[in-house]
């Protein structure tokens, strides 16, 4: 009987770390960049006090392999859920439980970022926000760039605080929190955003010259984090998906509005690893927007079903068998 995989959260975390997620996402983006992969455009709905529901994918037809990933966000929590596909018959290869996944795709994704787009002597890093996503934010950047120093600021002192106490037991690094974004900011090479905000938060001011911006955090058109004067400073404007950051990034769609001629300035972070090429040597700032893709996904599942299967990990099911649907209508009853 053919069978699938499901593969739980526990087992994603054991399967790979952050650096070996970096490692797959570059593979994975590189396949965009020779044109052997196709990301699907995000789609969400919303409801309620900024509720989402999402759907994301992308196929690799070289790998033998699609992904959906879904899940709904609210404020009581999600249960995501990436879906591996045969790409060659459709059958279902596994379900894999994908929280833990996210983190390592949405952390590792900007540790790309910085890889490429950050100076090389960055050591510096400011972190705006302390929320389910940050501590892989951080631990991303930590992998790509040997930090001296990390402030971190929420408005919350007590989640600061509590953040740089798990920061200082999770990473080898030295982490302080920072009394306000500007006390976080000031000097720093690299600023990382990954916050709720419905409201620019950071601009110009705050950010000195040559440093490289990571926002992760405004990935619905209801969210903002970065002013528009700091959009003007950048000398390379890069997302994981231009199409989704086209409907999706109000910071983007405010500036850019209809003018097909700003848009150009919007890079897919593909094009980047292709041309293999660092930061720009005359520009002032370099900015990564993240939107949330399908193909970072992929990569990630990819990697996981692979080292899954070498080392006999996740629960095997029997494969889904259609059913013969019963068409009969049946009589009303007479009234």
């Amino acid at each position: 009987m053919a069978e699938f995989l499901w593969i739980t959260e526990a087992e994603v975390a054991d399967l790979l770390d952050m650096g070996e997620a970096i490692a797959a996402l570059e593979s994975g983006i590189a396949l965009e960049a020779d044109g052997r992969a196709e990301n699907m455009v995000k789609t969400h709905a919303m409801w309620g006090d900024h509720n989402t529901l999402h759907a994301i994918g992308a196929v690799a037809p070289e790998a033998g392999l699609a992904a959906t990933k879904t899940w709904a966000h609210t404020s009581a929590g999600a249960t995501p859920l990436l879906i591996l596909i045969d790409s060659r018959d459709g059958s279902l290869k596994a379900v894999v439980e994908a929280f833990a996944l996210g983190q390592l795709r949405t952390g590792g994704v900007s540790g790309v970022a910085t890889r490429w787009l950050a100076a090389p002597d960055a050591d510096d890093m400011a972190l705006i926000g302390t929320g389910k996503q940050a501590m892989t934010q951080l631990a991303a950047v930590a992998a790509v760039r040997p930090l001296r120093r990390v402030r971190v600021f929420s408005p919350n002192a007590e989640h600061r605080e509590s953040f740089v106490a798990r920061a200082a037991t999770q990473l080898d690094i030295p982490v302080e929190a920072a009394s306000s974004v500007e006390a976080a900011t000031r000097d720093a090479s690299i600023v990382t955003l990954v916050t709720r905000a419905t409201a620019p938060f950071l601009d110009s001011g705050m950010v000195a010259r040559g440093a490289h911006l990571n926002a992760v955090g405004a990935i619905t058109p209801e969210r903002c984090e970065i002013a528009a004067d700091v959009l003007a400073r950048c000398g390379a404007i890069v997302v994981d998906s231009p199409p989704q950051a086209r409907v999706l990034s109000r910071e983007f769609m405010d500036l850019f509005g209809s003018d097909e001629a700003a848009w150009a300035r919007v890079r897919p972070l593909s094009s980047v690893l292709a041309a293999r090429e660092p930061r720009p040597r005359d520009g002032d700032l370099t900015l990564f927007k993240a939107m949330g893709m399908g193909l970072s996904d992929l990569a990630l599942g990819i990697e996981i079903l692979r080292r899954a299967g070498s080392r006999a990990v996740g629960r095997r099911l029997p494969h889904p068998v259609r059913a013969q649907l019963n068409l009969g209508a049946k009589r009303a009853e007479p009234a």
